[in-house]
């Protein structure tokens, strides 16, 4: 008698289930970060790899490095956004200090070198829902799927430049041409229906470098990041340092 009392009120029951959120063409990415222990140049160390992926066409890009500050992350976008050939109208982050300074109850406050690059690129900055990651499921869907079939077969680098190299081969080998089940194609054939809706590109790039105001000692030496650096010419060049992290 329970039963048959309780099964028609079962529909009535919020559900738990995940509803797959679709956007248009051109008009999402999603970006995330991940970290994975490996060994570069002969020594262990926490890779940092950014994920962006392209809300319609699951088409997705990553590079990895050995930080994921605010720098970092402005810098994937860019090689992103450069990769795919066009920018997108919005692009979705989870809760980071690298992007915004707080989210409260859905009032998000980014941080001004975020908005500088949103308004560089034309696109409106989005965060996830706090709590709820899950928002941004495709990006991260995408970390996953480079732990499980990049990282574990690949884990000795001879540089992060190397790591990058085996990064791009495996995009446009295998991650390009995997089929997305739910519309029977692959990412590359669902990008070439969004290609023609993303936005143009800036005539340059954004500027990722690092700024900092520091004194010259008297014998020519400044510190940046903790590392003694020579100034030669105007420039301060910084050994380990990205060549887009030199500044003059």
């Amino acid at each position: 008698m329970l039963r048959y009392y309780i099964q028609p009120k079962r529909k009535m029951r919020p559900s738990r289930k995940t509803v797959r959120f679709e956007t248009q063409p051109g008009y999402q990415l999603q970006h995330d970060w991940g970290v994975i222990e490996a060994k570069v140049a002969g020594q262990p160390c926490r890779v940092n790899f950014a994920v962006n992926t392209l809300g319609f066409s699951r088409r997705f890009h990553a590079w990895a490095n050995d930080n994921q500050d605010a720098e970092h992350t402005y810098e994937s976008l860019v090689r992103a956004f450069r990769y795919f050939g066009g920018g997108v109208k919005t692009v979705l982050v989870d809760n980071q200090t690298a992007a915004m300074l707080r989210n409260h109850n859905g009032h998000v406050l980014f941080n001004a070198g975020f908005q500088l690059l949103a308004d560089h690129y034309g696109f409106t900055p989005r965060a996830c829902r706090s709590r709820r990651t899950r928002t941004k499921g495709k990006v991260e869907r995408m970390v996953k799927y480079l732990k499980e079939n990049f990282f574990v077969r690949y884990r000795r680098f001879d540089s992060f430049t190397h790591l990058n190299q085996q990064l791009e081969q495996l995009l446009a080998e295998v991650a390009d041409e995997r089929e997305l089940r739910p519309f029977r194609q692959t990412a590359a054939e669902r990008f070439a229906e969004e290609q023609p809706h993303l936005q143009p590109l800036p005539a340059t790039d954004y500027d990722t470098s690092y700024f900092d105001i520091r004194h010259v000692t008297w014998d020519g030496y400044i510190e940046v990041r903790g590392q003694p650096i020579q100034r030669a010419g105007g420039l301060v060049r910084a050994p380990g340092l990205y060549p887009h992290h030199a500044r003059r």
